[in-house]
């Protein structure tokens, strides 16, 4: 379980994130909404110890954040960040194998390679093991980041906008993948996402932010509501029900 409690982070005279708290639910996917510069991934980066906050604590399994040694923690939580620019030239087998560093410290063994083996099916990566990263379309190559931090083998993945430049079909084998990893695996997923009905769809619980606050923090259905929604963004929502889902329509009211 992550818990967070009483978090600040300002960046000069500007509050980031005014003393939030809440608690990630364990073998779910929790999505961090909100409109932009509302916190989402200052806050996504504390709680994987990227950031410093200025005030508050992360505890990790009740033990707080900053007791774990580096090569431990990295054996517990893997983030993906929102920017992931590399210029060497690596194979998607190299990238994945990345993860195992806190493991191997480079030394790769034999249970090293079968989990950088089992990443790659799993994402549906093998057949791109020897392609290298820079020949890779946009949701070939998040496919391969997210691999790279499934092969870390944590209980915790923490990602931050991993739709980022996809397109939709690529969007959806991504969610899929990050669906997969909590129904069949039982890992903690974090995201950090923006388009609203990629989180109505597959998040099991959401958390909103707005102007560095928690708004909401409840279960997606209870989250996914018109006057809820409408609230966190200022603008009008109808929320359609599909299916047993809940499908948000914003964009021709």
């Amino acid at each position: 379980m992550i818990r967070f409690e009483h978090i600040v982070k300002r960046y000069g005279q500007k509050t980031v994130l005014d003393g939030v708290s809440a608690v990630i639910p364990t073998g779910k996917i929790t999505s961090l909404i909100g409109p932009n510069g509302a916190g989402k991934s200052t806050l996504l980066s504390i709680m994987c110890r990227l950031l410093k906050q200025e005030e508050g604590k992360v505890f990790l399994n009740d033990r707080e954040l900053n007791e774990y040694g580096n090569k431990e923690l990295a054996k517990k939580l893997s983030i993906l960040k929102q920017s992931n620019n590399l210029d060497l030239k690596l194979t998607v087998r190299d990238l994945v194998s990345f993860g195992r560093f806190p493991y191997s410290n480079g030394r790769m063994k034999q249970e090293d390679w079968q989990k950088v083996e089992e990443a790659m099916a799993f994402c549906e990566i093998t057949d791109l093991q020897d392609t290298y990263i820079d020949e890779l379309s946009g949701g070939q190559r998040q496919r391969a980041f997210i691999s790279m931090t499934m092969a870390q083998d944590t209980d915790y993945l923490l990602l931050d906008e991993p739709l980022n430049n996809l397109d939709m079909k690529h969007s959806v084998q991504v969610m899929k993948m990050l669906r997969r990893l909590v129904d069949e695996l039982g890992k903690t997923v974090v995201i950090v996402i923006h388009e609203i009905n990629f989180a109505a769809q597959y998040s099991d619980h959401i958390i909103a932010m707005k102007e560095g606050a928690i708004c909401y923090d409840d279960d997606a259905g209870q989250v996914i509501q018109g006057h809820v929604l409408e609230d966190i963004f200022e603008m009008p929502f109808e929320i359609i029900e599909r299916n047993n889902k809940k499908i948000c329509n914003y964009f021709n009211l």
